[in-house]
């Protein structure tokens, strides 16, 4: 009998100990089953973007400028036209301006707006003779079948007139319109003549 417990006795531990080591893996299987079961919420990357309003949050156009491999949409597009004065077209004629002495007119090339050359080129030859004791205040030009009528007006605090001016100063003023007018062949002037408010000047 007793040869009977002590082999038993050993053998009936042993094997309640391996009960009780089974019971106790399948608990914790069951445990680590059941907690697996259960979805658990990640805690947020620490390196993630803080949340952003709508109104912060940037257009697609903004992505594309700070993208470092987008070009500039200026050199894509051509560059809007830039705001020029615009020049206007010039032609050039020929000027007869008097010699000191009065004795001939030089020829001297000039350049004058395409349009309206003829009383470009005559005030060029008044800007000359407008001295401080003689001043015009206007002019006229007017042309018809080939004579040119140049109408002087001469300002009121002028101390001088045109019929007080020498022969030297009338061959300066008058000669050189006329030789002028009549040189430039484009213009088809044959003669001139020079009135002074409508009236006719006699020299």
């Amino acid at each position: 009998m007793n040869t009977i417990k002590r082999y038993f006795l050993p053998l009936i531990f042993v094997t309640m100990v391996v009960n009780l080591s089974s019971c106790s893996s399948n608990t914790t299987a069951g445990n680590i089953d059941s907690a697996t079961s259960y979805p658990t919420t990640a805690p947020a990357p620490t390196n993630s973007l803080p949340s952003q309003s709508p109104s912060q949050i940037p257009s697609v156009a903004q992505l594309r400028e700070k993208s470092p491999n987008q070009k500039s949409s200026k050199e894509n597009t051509p560059s809007s036209p830039t705001s020029k004065v615009a020049t206007a077209k010039t032609t050039s004629v020929t000027l007869y301006i008097s010699d000191t002495q009065c004795q001939k007119l030089i020829p001297e090339k000039v350049s004058v707006p395409v349009e309206e050359p003829v009383t470009n080129v005559v005030s060029k030859i008044l800007e000359k003779r407008d001295t401080s004791d003689f001043s015009l205040s206007g002019y006229r030009v007017n042309i018809k079948n080939g004579i040119a009528t140049v109408d002087l007006r001469i300002s009121p605090e002028s101390k001088r007139q045109i019929t007080s001016l020498s022969s030297c100063e009338q061959f300066a003023l008058f000669g050189s319109l006329r030789k002028t007018l009549t040189s430039n062949a484009q213009w088809n002037i044959k003669e001139v003549r020079f009135t002074e408010r409508g009236e006719d000047i006699v020299l």
